[in-house]
């Protein structure tokens, strides 16, 4: 007999984490013995519970999926994570696997495909979704500047918060940081990026899939 894959979901909906245990204790294999609704709450809960594949959803409110990621693998570096993740982007992906998360499925992948995700993944091995492989493998073909690849975290946080249209000092007050050190901040993603003005990050979002146009 196979053993059981303990499973630990985090997503601030729970009518999506009602959903989604539902759909994975379907498979006789899986188990969700842990939820939690919050970066902050996931952390708790892994320590507790220690389950062998965490399923994470990235955007949640408090510190977010991204710290949460890192702060549990900074509790134990052998944790297992798969994102589970509305965007369908080549970005989002990247950051994640770069922040030591195994494997990324988006939302409207099917059933069956999360299930095999997160047997992947327990077995140790990476997985991600065919077409958001493809879209990476484009991205870098294309040979295009990728926010992620040359921005730190930081850079990344007021980089999306520009491209959505945020004054400096609004993004000061959300990131809790002073208008001096978000102007720094804005003075090398146009560096690094190659953008002008607010504008031109606005672009570059779009591009790369990080906002609707």
């Amino acid at each position: 007999m196979k053993s059981m894959i303990s499973v630990m979901l985090v997503d601030d909906h729970a009518v999506v984490r009602m959903g989604f245990k539902m759909l994975l204790e379907s498979d006789q294999d899986i188990k969700v013995i842990a939820e939690a609704e919050s970066g902050e709450a996931a952390i708790r809960a892994y320590v507790e519970h220690h389950p062998q594949v965490v399923v994470m959803d990235i955007t949640m409110p408090g510190i977010g999926g991204m710290e949460a990621i890192e702060r549990i693998l900074a509790k134990d570096n052998h944790a297992r994570i798969l994102v589970l993740s509305a965007h369908e982007d080549s970005v989002h992906p990247k950051r994640v696997l770069n922040a030591g998360a195994m494997g990324y499925v988006t939302k409207r992948s099917a059933a069956e495909e999360l299930i095999k995700a997160i047997r992947s993944v327990a077995n140790g091995k990476k997985y991600i979704e065919a077409s958001v492989a493809q879209q990476m493998a484009i991205q870098q073909l294309s040979g295009e500047q990728n926010p992620v690849d040359v921005l730190s975290e930081r850079e990344f946080e007021v980089f999306m918060s520009l491209a959505r249209g945020k004054s400096t000092n609004e993004i000061a007050e959300t990131l809790f940081l002073s208008p001096r050190t978000v102007g720094t901040h804005l003075y090398n993603i146009k560096q690094k990026l190659n953008a002008q003005n607010s504008a031109e990050i606005a672009l570059i979002a779009m591009r790369c899939g990080l906002l609707e146009p």
